[in-house]
């Protein structure tokens, strides 16, 4: 695990010396140490106009051999690389076996083409060696790994990046001014001299709406998120015209998805039961594998229980375990994971935090995170992940479960809701519609009833008045994709909340054709807010502490056999991940982990009420608002008030809002630091 980063200049400005180059390309790098403390790297090409940054998190093959950039072994390509290829040794074998003709070689140089030798055992040298026999999407295409990566083609001076399937590694890129910029986190980008951005105000929009940037959105206009399963291929001469290429998708969940759906899974529940195993045990057997410590996140749920059960059924010693527990009872699981811990044997490392730890995280989050995050389980999973480097640098996870196997209580829900809506004519919703819009506030009894037996549990412990509007906007929605996007935003309304945009854009959901509502959400979730929220949670978090996490789940290859499974796999009898749960409890007993699903959070809205509010309250000044003029002040301050007073609970809608405000207090004193030392 590392951070990249680098420049390609275009043609009219490649004037600069070649140590210029390299310090700048190092600047940017060690913007990112913590992501790479091993060790330091750069490289530069004056005539063309690239140089390419690298720090390393040194994880396989420690010696020198491993150090970045790295010169493939005809000297063509230049790579730096951030992630693992867990199937390298594969690769290796096959290069050195049986070598393939480079693509687009001379006929010349046919006739002295080698079988293929190395230095040393990296992934990254082997990747290089994949991408001079097979060319780059033919090597991305046989990885199994995470990665974000940048390639440079000293031949066709061309500069290629990529990312990995799931988009468990970040990669940023854009063009400022005369330079076109990458790197693994914006901070790098920032640290160019050249680096000039406004916030993007329909991209706020969207964070609002959500807590989280959709991809290839970020925080900044004209920076862009490398979409997953994408790569890029970019020519200096053609930045003349200031224009970037599409990415080019080599793998997509959207193709996964339609090829399982028309391909399903013909097994009984047995031989299923038997081949998910099988293919967990590959992916978590190839995770496994690193030249130093590695250990796993457990929380005692489904997911990350199972990985550590077959992580402890593969290894003769016994596996780390991390897990962490809150005093307040509705939020801590700790005493879960213990007792599969034990089951297990596994080696447990647990530490109970106070309040007062977890709020002192608050104030890094803008640096953790870089740009604004508004997932306030951003809290605790940095607490795990800074427990873990104690003694490990590697720690698998159980992220991903719930997206791929049907695992959140929403997608039952949205089955329902959807199910009422289709039974009312559109033009009768939209009058229903308009009549509980004006649902009185404070409204309660029989009406409460109702809509409780509409909206199901979810709606029974909120006030009918509150329940009646959110019908209102169920009911306008006309077709599932309203839906979905109503039910994931923090801020239902956020093209109120963020002023002076030009044009509302569009979330990245329309329909896909799959063959059900569950389907749809996976497919939402898997390249929305898995990637997007979950993985930057963790990425940034774990790097924050220079540590690596892994996630054997999402593997493309168990992602592609989730596609196949038909609902029955998926839920039965009431139980979501009904095929996951047969996996788990062939090492684990079901009384250990059979339990309401809890999510992984802290108490922001009562911190908010109480030891958080002072902080709080200096984010949401109204002057300070007025005068950054990026968010309607009086619709803030009025969910402020409702939610201190404790009429109303807005603490996630709110914390998207501090969230950014404290990111823009982060980065008003970064710039003024940067402008001091120049």
């Amino acid at each position: 695990m590392c951070g990249i980063a680098g420049f390609l200049s275009l043609p009219s400005r490649r004037d600069q010396p070649r140590e210029l180059m390299l310090r700048r390309a190092g600047q940017m790098a060690d913007a990112m140490t913590a992501r790479g403390p091993d060790d330091a790297g750069s490289w530069a090409d004056p005539r063309a106009g690239i140089a390419l940054g690298f720090r390393r998190l040194a994880v396989i093959d420690l010696s020198p051999a491993g150090h970045q950039p790295m010169l493939s072994a005809s000297g063509r390509y230049v790579i730096v690389f951030n992630g693992e290829i867990y199937n390298h040794r594969d690769l290796k074998r096959q290069l050195e076996s049986d070598p393939a003709e480079p693509p687009n070689r001379p006929a010349a140089d046919d006739a002295s083409h080698p079988r293929q030798t190395f230095r040393g055992h990296s992934d990254t040298e082997v990747l290089l060696a994949g991408i001079e026999a097979w060319g780059l999407e033919e090597t991305l295409r046989r990885a199994v790994g995470m990665f974000a990566l940048a390639v440079w083609d000293r031949r066709e001076r061309a500069l290629r990046l990529a990312r990995d399937r799931m988009g468990e590694k970040p990669l940023y890129y854009g063009l400022i001014g005369g330079t076109f910029l990458f790197g693994s986190e914006l901070k790098a980008l920032r640290a160019h001299p050249d680096f000039s951005a406004r916030v993007d105000r329909g991209s706020l929009r969207m964070f609002m709406r959500h807590g989280w940037f959709p991809a290839p959105r970020s925080v900044y206009e004209k920076i862009h998120k490398l979409i997953p399963g994408c790569s890029l291929s970019i020519a200096g001469e053609s930045l003349e015209s200031r224009e970037i290429p599409a990415p080019r998708p080599y793998w997509s969940v959207q193709e996964a998805a339609h090829r399982g759906q028309a391909n399903p899974l013909a097994l009984g529940d047995v031989d299923a039961t038997a081949e998910l195993e099988r293919m967990l045990i590959e992916s978590i057997s190839g995770q496994m594998a690193a030249d130093v410590p590695v250990g796993a996140f457990l929380s005692g749920g489904i997911d990350s229980s199972t990985v550590v059960a077959l992580m402890q059924s593969l290894s003769s010693r016994r596996v780390r375990t991390f897990s962490i527990g809150f005093h307040e009872g509705a939020f801590n699981e700790a005493h879960h994971a213990l007792a599969v811990a034990e089951h297990l044997r596994t080696e447990h490392t647990e530490f109970y935090v106070t309040a007062e730890q977890a709020q002192a995280v608050i104030p890094r989050l803008p640096e953790i995170y870089d740009e604004p995050f508004a997932d306030s389980s951003q809290i605790p999973t940095f607490l795990v992940s800074q427990l873990a480097p104690r003694e490990v640098t590697v720690s698998l996870s159980g992220d991903g479960g719930d997206e791929l196997f049907e695992g959140y209580s929403r997608y039952e829900h949205a089955r329902h809701l959807w199910r009422i809506a289709q039974c009312v004519p559109l033009s009768l919703r939209k009058q229903i519609r308009l009549a509980l819009h004006g649902f009185p506030v404070g409204a309660s009894g029989k009406a409460a009833g109702l809509l409780a037996s509409w909206f199901g549990r979810e709606g029974r412990s909120s006030p009918a008045w509150h329940q009646a509007r959110r019908a209102a906007a169920i009911l306008q929605c006309e077709g599932f994709p309203q839906l979905y996007r109503h039910l994931v935003s923090l801020w239902s309304d956020s093209d109120a909340v963020v002023i002076e945009l030009d044009s509302s854009p569009d979330d990245p959901w329309t329909s896909t054709g799959l063959n059900d509502i569950g389907g749809e959400m996976r497919y939402f979730d898997q390249t929305g807010y898995l990637p997007d929220d979950i993985l930057v949670k963790v990425d940034r978090a774990a790097m924050a502490v220079s540590l690596e996490s892994r996630m054997p789940l999402l593997d493309h290859r168990v992602v592609e056999f989730a596609w196949r499974l038909p609902h029955r796999l998926l839920r039965r009898h009431g139980k979501a991940k009904w095929l996951l749960r047969q996996v788990l409890y062939k090492h684990v007993p079901g009384r250990l982990v059979e339990r309401p699903k809890m999510g992984f959070g802290v108490p922001i809205g009562v911190w908010l009420r109480g030891p958080l509010r002072d902080w709080a309250e200096s984010l949401l000044d109204a002057d300070a608002l007025r005068d950054d003029a990026f968010l309607n002040v009086p619709l803030v301050l009025e969910r402020w008030r409702e939610h201190t007073s404790g009429s109303r609970d807005w603490q996630h809608p709110l914390w998207a809002v501090l969230m950014f405000q404290a990111w823009r207090q982060h980065s008003a004193n970064q710039t003024r630091s940067l402008t001091q030392a120049a």
